[in-house]
């Protein structure tokens, strides 16, 4: 049985401040991935520091410090610029898809969350 820790696994960071949306990305993503979460953007950023995780899925809209300010201080900091970031959003227009991708992300994912789509998405960017 492997350990919950096991190296092998890719780690993903959920940026969420609504503990569901994290639940939904644990029920999807937990069994292949290990999960680590965050409920607002300074945590985030911590956590991404320490840990360098393998990929980043990043909310928008979140009180204090946003997704997008969150992505640009990632991708301004040399150790963490690498890291890709996909965007799980309640906004589905174009102009919010599009200063994400301007901010770096590699994706962009609308809520409600499709669990087959998030699989999808993490799988084609973690190989």
């Amino acid at each position: 049985m492997p350990m919950a820790d096991n190296p092998a696994k890719a780690v993903i960071l959920a940026v969420d401040d609504t503990p569901e949306n994290l639940d939904v990305v644990k029920g999807v993503l937990g069994a292949d991935y290990i999960i680590r979460a965050a409920i607002n953007g300074r945590i985030a950023l911590k956590i991404a520091e320490k840990q360098q995780p393998d990929l980043i899925l990043l909310d928008i809209r979140m009180p204090g410090m946003d997704g997008y300010e969150v992505c640009q201080v990632l991708k301004s900091d040399p150790q963490t610029a690498g890291i890709p970031v996909v965007f799980l959003s309640g906004e589905h227009d174009d102009s919010s898809k599009a200063k994400a991708f301007e901010l770096g992300a590699v994706d962009f994912i609308t809520k409600p969350l499709n669990g087959s789509a998030l699989k999808s998405c993490v799988e084609n960017i973690l190989g």
